[in-house]
């Protein structure tokens, strides 16, 4: 799973995300540091308006927050979701004495990104990937 930093970096790069059912979440507030959530039909539901989108906390009682608009969230893509975003991009994943490479295609030239874990190495490439589109 990828860091907060990283997730940040992302968001920042112009990654926009339409929460489904099985999306990892982290509330960027310094109170709910390392907190993980869960979308889900049962627990947290995505309610899409004219407005954007808020998460509901559905049966939370013991929580103060009933929602919270997608804006505050930070999404934590996982390692498949990063991959399917490369799209043609994404060449390979390797193991490395150290982790992990992915190589993508980027300008005609193979880009290789090096991480301990694989979610890391492809939310980098990914990073590389949105920064080369907006050039």
């Amino acid at each position: 799973m990828i860091s907060d930093a990283l997730a940040r970096e992302l968001r920042a790069a112009g990654l926009r995300w339409q929460p489904e059912s099985g999306d990892t979440f982290a509330i960027d507030r310094d109170e709910l540091a390392g907190d993980r959530f869960t979308v889900s039909e049962m627990t947290i539901e995505p309610h899409r308006f004219d407005t954007g989108t808020i998460l509901g906390f559905n049966g939370t009682t013991e929580w103060a927050l009933d929602s919270l608009a997608v804006e505050d969230a930070l999404w934590i893509p996982r390692e498949d979701q990063l991959r399917e975003l490369l799209g043609g991009s994404f060449r390979h994943l390797a193991r490395t004495p150290d982790g992990y490479r992915v190589t993508i295609e980027l300008g005609g030239d193979d880009r290789m990104f090096e991480h301990e874990d694989a979610a890391s190495a492809y939310a980098r490439a990914l990073l590389s990937l949105i920064g080369a589109s907006v050039l």
